[in-house]
């Protein structure tokens, strides 16, 4: 079959590299424009236009799709599926009816559970026991298509955003493969989401990385793992700004105020929470690379000294 393949980041990349070892022919990538990045601020592709380079694949990066310029651009490729992961543009229902067999998605979450943008971390934060991919027939709301074939997996307890996003990454490649072969055989078979059982995975953002030291210890620790490695999790000692790493609940509890630090030892810092105790195991101080509460403590400095409030 022809393909247009749409995405941007590693995810992307990951199903893109999927698709170019089969015998479908992509015809065409879309991607988000350049982007600065580095400490030069230079244009950067997106890892989907890399590969796709690299692959000698035609790469249109329009700014949106709604204009007729853009439509009659992809008519002209033809596509018999349009395969879309983490592309960050919106199609528009012109868009959708362009490819033979339409537009599929390929989601990083078992549908209905987590719509949006940011379902992987969102499964972890909120405790979930697994997750999966989704590959989904795209209409024209926000990922409510029907579904076609999902790839399940557990959520480890020491799962973070990072290394769950790499290993849905390689399912999403296998998910997408596996549902173009059934597509060919024509049994690729469609399921209507439960809204009901929906939630919202709403964008990630620095400011929801300050920990809440009020909360308690297993819901800060599933904070830390979702946010690692990016936007990442940080508390405040008096006028500096510490970093947290990786992090684990203790059922310890405490009756010091939440946020103060209780006990430091080289295995780690523990600090009262809400409900139960958070030994910091690794973490990053201003100015200095992350290091584990060991290192910190060879260093000499009198840092996160029990006492101590954290805020």
């Amino acid at each position: 079959m022809r393909l247009v393949f749409a995405g941007t980041p590693d995810f992307a990349a990951t199903a893109l590299k999927a698709l170019l070892g089969t015998h479908h022919t992509v015809v065409g990538v879309y991607s988000q424009p350049d982007r600065p990045a580095g400490r030069g601020r230079k244009l950067m592709p997106s890892p989907v236009k890399q590969v796709a380079l690299e692959a000698s694949i035609p790469v249109f990066q329009p700014e949106s799709l709604k204009t007729d310029e853009a439509q009659r651009e992809l008519a002209d490729l033809e596509p018999d599926v349009m395969i879309v992961a983490a592309y960050g543009l919106i199609l528009p229902k012109a868009v959708l009816s362009i490819p033979v067999h339409g537009c599929l998605n390929i989601h990083a979450s078992l549908l209905p559970r987590w719509r949006g943008a940011a379902p992987i971390q969102r499964a972890i934060a909120a405790g979930d026991d697994e997750t999966g991919i989704t590959i989904m027939q795209m209409d024209e709301g926000l990922d409510t298509g029907a579904m076609l074939l999902k790839t399940l997996t557990a959520i480890d307890e020491d799962d973070t955003g990072g290394s769950l996003h790499d290993r849905l990454a390689d399912f999403g490649g296998k998910a997408i493969v596996d549902a173009l072969k059934l597509l060919e055989k024509g049994e690729l078979r469609g399921e209507t989401q439960n809204d009901e059982l929906a939630c919202y995975a709403r964008k990630l953002s620095k400011e929801e990385g300050h920990i809440d030291w009020s909360q308690d210890a297993l819901a800060i620790e599933r904070l830390i793992r979702a946010f690692n490695p990016w936007p990442g999790t940080y508390t405040d000692l008096e006028q500096q700004r510490v970093r947290i790493h990786e992090a684990k609940a203790l059922a310890d509890d405490s009756r010091k105020p939440p946020g103060t630090v209780i006990r430091r030892e080289r295995e780690g810092i523990d600090v009262a929470c809400g409900a139960g105790t958070l030994r910091i195991t690794r973490l990053q101080l201003p100015g200095a690379r992350a290091q584990s509460v060991n290192d910190l403590i060879n260093g000499g400095k009198e840092l996160l000294m029990p006492g101590q409030e954290l805020n």
